[in-house]
């Protein structure tokens, strides 16, 4: 654990886990407890009847994305959730015990006992692993960089409740403020690091992991070139609006204390979307797999017999969150590009072999990136991975570029169903490209991602801009 990040992070998703294992646990032993306390027994259908609970509760709990982090969150609305989610989980095990006719099998005094300790200690274990991420934060643990663009009055109020509510987890690293240091607070001048451009460039640099602005709302002009220059980056932005006079499209609520904060840009895949997203990459990628694994290695012999190299090509892409991954592909090119300049291919390109111009111009290169998928790098379906030299390049012409980084890279997605794949040799197809990149992000749904698959099989594996 150290004083930067600790080993518990502010996204639960890889911590959830954990979570999720001790819920069961307490389900299974409220019951078994309340079994031997009252009948001195524990039989096979009460294990059962504790599996289809287990079941049914994790469902409930994705639902209203019990596992999510709740470092923005009240303890009273994780209590409620929680036993919104107990209460929903004893419909289908009454249904369940209706259906099985075992109604008169169970004891009704043991049912009584486990419903009441179960929603006891699922609040219980929560509120005491809450007071355990309070002691280590007062102590400077498991925090995250925090820099506030606006010393306005909201921004004082928010500054206050991070430094005085250090069991927030939050860490301020920096103020930024364009008008001259003697109008603002004296409090914070040792922490201002300059104006509004030095807040973009420690984000982009990746000194903050937060930023909220707490410029008032009805200046929109200068919120709105914040919000466009912060699209070159991955930080968390959150808006610290001074009155609600308007809702923000695809945004979520959350609070510093008794600071109200609006999430501009986050990723939805939060709890259960997280993992039906997971569950859908891995069921698709394996079926594919399966079908595939022979055209696979007769595309490795053609490759073998037709030119000279290696089968396999790795390239650098940006994935998650503008972190680095290899990504796989058949070789196509008598060259492998992964340096600071990448070209792209052309028309004619005299780098593609024979054979791979048709594996191109068909997509069939792309299909070691499966086991991507399956290694957890990238998704079957989201926005194309672009080489980081492309990335570098375009971040600086496209407005909220990076922002297509706040879910994995696809092997297909919206932009290339709709017939933008292939070379960007102009500023325009890239724009259209990351138009709908962003908008699968906002409208993402398991239902978006069956289309988007589908439509690849008919039209998505070719494409007039491909080489």
């Amino acid at each position: 654990m150290n004083e930067n990040g600790g080993f518990i992070r502010n996204n639960l998703n890889q911590f959830a886990f954990i979570y999720r294992l001790i819920d069961i646990f307490i389900i299974q032993i409220c019951l078994i407890a309340a079994s031997y306390l009252y009948l001195e027994k524990f039989d096979i259908k009460y294990f059962v009847l504790g599996l289809v609970s287990n079941m049914a509760y994790l469902f409930f709990a994705e639902l209203f994305v019990l596992y999510r982090s709740w470092r923005n969150g009240s303890f009273k609305e994780m209590v409620f959730y929680t036993v919104c989610s107990w209460a929903l989980t004893l419909f289908p095990l009454f249904i369940f015990l209706f259906f099985t006719k075992q109604t008169e099998y169970f004891s009704r005094v043991v049912l009584g006992l486990w419903m009441v300790s179960t929603a006891i200690l699922l609040c219980a274990w929560r509120g005491v692993f809450r007071q355990f991420l309070i002691s280590i934060r007062r102590k400077g643990y498991n925090t995250r960089s925090v820099g506030i663009i606006g010393l306005t009055k909201r921004g004082i109020d928010l500054a206050n409740e991070i430094i005085n509510y250090p069991e927030s987890g939050y860490k301020l690293t920096a103020v930024f403020d364009e008008r001259d240091p003697v109008r603002l607070d004296h409090k914070y001048i040792d922490r201002l690091e300059g104006g509004i451009a030095e807040g973009v460039k420690m984000a982009q640099q990746g000194k903050l992991e937060i930023l909220f602005v707490a410029l008032p709302l009805t200046n929109k002009e200068r919120i709105e070139n914040i919000l466009k220059a912060l699209g070159d980056t991955t930080v968390d932005v959150h808006i610290v609006p001074d009155v609600f006079t308007f809702n923000l499209l695809h945004s979520r609520m959350g609070h510093v204390g008794e600071v109200q904060t609006i999430s501009v840009y986050d990723s939805p895949m939060r709890g259960g979307y997280s993992i039906m997203k997971r569950m859908e990459d891995v069921f698709l990628s394996l079926s594919i797999l399966a079908v595939i694994a022979i055209p696979m290695l007769c595309i490795a012999l053609g490759i073998k017999l037709t030119s000279k190299g290696p089968v396999l090509f790795k390239q650098d892409r940006y994935g998650m969150d503008g972190k680095k991954i290899k990504v796989w592909k058949f070789r196509s090119m008598r060259v492998m590009d992964n340096g600071e300049v990448v070209k792209q291919a052309t028309k004619g390109d005299p780098r593609i072999t024979p054979f791979g111009a048709f594996l191109r111009r068909t997509s069939l290169d792309e299909l070691p990136q499966f086991f991507n998928v399956l290694q957890g790098t990238m998704s079957v379906v989201g926005p194309r991975p672009h080489a980081v030299s492309h990335n570098e390049e375009y971040r600086k012409k496209v407005a909220y570029y990076m922002l297509r980084h706040k879910m994995k890279p696809g092997i297909t997605g919206w932009a290339q169903v709709n017939g933008w794949r292939g070379e960007t040799d102009t500023v325009e197809k890239m724009e259209m490209r990351i138009k709908y990149d962003l908008e699968y992000i906002r409208n993402w749904s398991i239902w978006m991602d069956f289309k988007i698959v589908i439509f690849t099989l008919f039209r998505g594996f070719v494409g007039k801009n491909v080489y």
